[in-house]
């Protein structure tokens, strides 16, 4: 088991150093994300015009809820991703399948380190530009800080293992960009990042709480706004790890049956 951590740690360690090694671009990113920022910070703040809460957010909660949002952006990274498709493609992936980690477990432990270094150098800064421009609002009590971050991790598993699944559509064609920008469209509405699923109408909002896409944005931003709180925390948790488990398993059965029919065709 100590062996398989410091394999673990370690994939962690090469995915956090494969984005430091290119500040420029965490600089251009900061600049984009501060921007779309203030954009949507408006916009959110012109419904408060001729009313004090929207969808049960008050004008503060909106305003936290888009610097969240554009915090996580890159640290959940719902799209874009395409790591396992491309050594499915370069046939790499095979080099993958002899070494003692499985290559999906191996990919995890890189993505929580690409997650490490986008939440603090992607994520933060953008977020104490908005904290001084705008009535952001932070938690106040421990509890939520932790529940947060908990929320947080789970979110990257929930959306890493969503991204594996239009990846490995890559054993059965030789382009899964057409899967990816489908899944990005859908997750972009579903996740509650471009507005809260709260604000949706009532059948809609159904559909988006009945898929895994919550769970990756609007969960961990609704546990900082304290639009979840007390017991209500510990059932999004659930929730969240509940959809982990389900997307891993049937990540890693679409992965398993693309390999057996990679073997069967003697790739």
């Amino acid at each position: 088991m100590l062996t398989s951590l410091r394999a673990d740690l370690e994939m962690a360690r090469r995915g956090y150093g494969r984005y430091a090694a290119y500040p420029g671009a965490a600089v251009a990113g900061i600049f984009t994300n501060t921007v779309f920022g203030f954009m949507r910070a408006f916009i959110l703040l012109a419904l408060y015009q001729q009313r004090e809460t929207v969808g049960g957010y008050d004008a503060s909660a909106a305003v936290t809820y888009v610097w969240v949002g554009q915090a996580l952006l890159m640290t959940v990274f719902m799209w874009g991703w395409l790591d396992i498709a491309v050594r499915i493609r370069t046939g790499d992936i095979a080099t993958d399948l002899v070494r003692p980690i499985h290559p999906l477990r191996a990919a995890l432990g890189f993505d929580l380190g690409r997650a490490a270094y986008h939440i603090v150098f992607r994520g933060i800064p953008p977020f104490v530009v908005g904290m001084a421009f705008f009535p952001v609002r932070l938690p106040s009590e421990i509890a939520v800080w932790i529940a947060f971050l908990v929320s947080l991790v789970l979110a990257v598993v929930v959306s890493f293992f969503f991204r594996v699944l239009y990846n490995v559509v890559g054993f059965w064609t030789t382009d899964v960009r057409g899967t990816m920008m489908l899944g990005g469209i859908i997750a972009n509405l579903f996740s509650g990042f471009l507005i809260p699923v709260s604000f949706f109408p009532d059948w809609l909002a159904a559909i988006a709480r009945a898929t895994p896409f919550p769970s990756i944005v609007q969960t961990p931003i609704d546990i900082f706004v304290g639009a979840v709180s007390g017991p209500a925390i510990v059932g999004a948790l659930v929730t969240q790890i509940a959809w982990a488990i389900a997307l891993g398993l049937a990540a890693r059965w679409t992965f398993d049956l693309g390999v057996r029919r990679l073997v069967v065709q003697g790739g």
